[in-house]
């Protein structure tokens, strides 16, 4: 009943890929690769399926005041930064302008479509990117609104995503611009073996219900790395795009493993399979393979042998209902419904 109601509502026509995934699963970078296309432009990370919009109010119409200030506010997002966001008062007249061009009924994720066209057509694009890894969660909902909308679904080896988070936050204190202190916390907060493990688990879920859609493609981080030219190539026939070969020239930045190196363009086949090369001790391996196993093995990722050590087994166990609770709390405000977010990614 639900997806009948969103596509009535829908009258959508730009192109759009969504880049969705595990965070930490080569999101950023294909969200780099498609932006060097010419015709692509590819948007900050909005998180707008989770923090500016609530699924359970689907139908409702937002009025002009609403909807101008939501407007504003992906403004301020894409425009500032995520991290950035301030004032979005300087956005609003602008924002106006945007609000004005909608017909009713003016739902929230049609004011999202608009605004994308809009920002999309201001940098002289005429397909839209979004990165933004968390709407792996959302993908029903997505394909409903947008029916032109294409998903590529990365994947990545668990373990190389754990060891990825568990060094994400110190990233993030010698990153070229300063990110906010509390960001920085709830960033540690995040990182513990069996929330990453839960987290990547429900992801691949989430995905792989989706796996046989024809508007969805799963990607392997490692295939990608491996053999960058066939595979973008892939991607770009499944999205309705002439493969460019500018598109393979992206920065290495953005690496939890390795300092940022602008001026290094390429894609580096090294990035795969780092968590062998330490970083991870034997607990932590043995906790996200003994959680991941079954999603492992579905996409052909090898378990191997490894014991954990006792102590830091009981010490993980006992300090991780602490560093739940702690993102619990650095996070209640960052959505629109917290059950709602938590049930689609611990309890799915």
């Amino acid at each position: 009943m639900v997806e009948q109601t969103i596509i009535s509502q829908s009258a959508i026509n730009t192109h759009i890929i969504l880049v969705v995934g595990n965070s930490r699963s080569g999101t950023t970078m294909m969200g780099r690769i498609l932006g060097k296309h010419r015709s692509v432009f590819t948007f900050n990370e909005d998180h707008f399926f989770e923090e500016l919009w609530n699924p359970q109010e689907t139908s409702q119409s937002l009025h002009f005041t609403q909807a101008t200030l939501l407007v504003a506010r992906l403004f301020s997002i894409q425009r500032d930064g995520y991290f950035y966001q301030g004032d979005i008062q300087k956005y609003i007249n602008e924002a106006r302008e945007v609000v004005d061009n909608l017909a009713d009924p003016v739902t929230p994720p049609r004011i999202f479509e608009t605004f994308l066209r809009y920002e999309a057509k201001q940098h002289g694009k005429t397909v839209v990117c979004l990165q933004t890894p968390r709407n792996v969660y959302y993908l029903k909902e997505i394909l409903a609104f947008y029916p032109k909308a294409y998903v590529v679904n990365m994947i990545r080896d668990p373990r190389d995503v754990l060891l990825s988070q568990k060094r994400r936050w110190k990233g993030r204190l010698s990153g070229p611009r300063k990110i906010p202190l509390n960001h920085i916390i709830r960033t540690w907060a995040d990182y513990h073996p069996i929330t990453i493990s839960l987290l990547w688990r429900s992801g691949i879920r989430a995905g792989d219900h989706f796996a046989h859609s024809p508007r969805v493609i799963q990607i392997r981080f490692e295939e990608l790395v491996e053999a960058p030219e066939e595979m973008v190539q892939n991607i770009c026939a499944f999205c309705g795009l002439t493969f460019q070969s500018e598109m393979l020239n992206v920065p290495h930045i953005g690496s939890s493993n390795r300092p940022d190196q602008s001026d290094h363009m390429g894609i580096d086949p090294s990035v795969a399979g780092r968590w062998k090369q330490g970083g991870l001790n034997t607990t932590e391996i043995f906790i996200s393979q003994k959680m991941t196993r079954q999603g492992m093995m579905q996409h052909g990722y090898q378990v191997i042998p490894v014991w954990p050590n006792p102590v830091t087994l009981l010490l993980n166990g006992l300090t991780w209902g602490v560093k739940l609770g702690l993102v619990l709390l650095l996070n209640k405000n960052r959505v629109k419904n917290l059950v709602l977010a938590i049930k689609k990614r611990l309890m799915k």
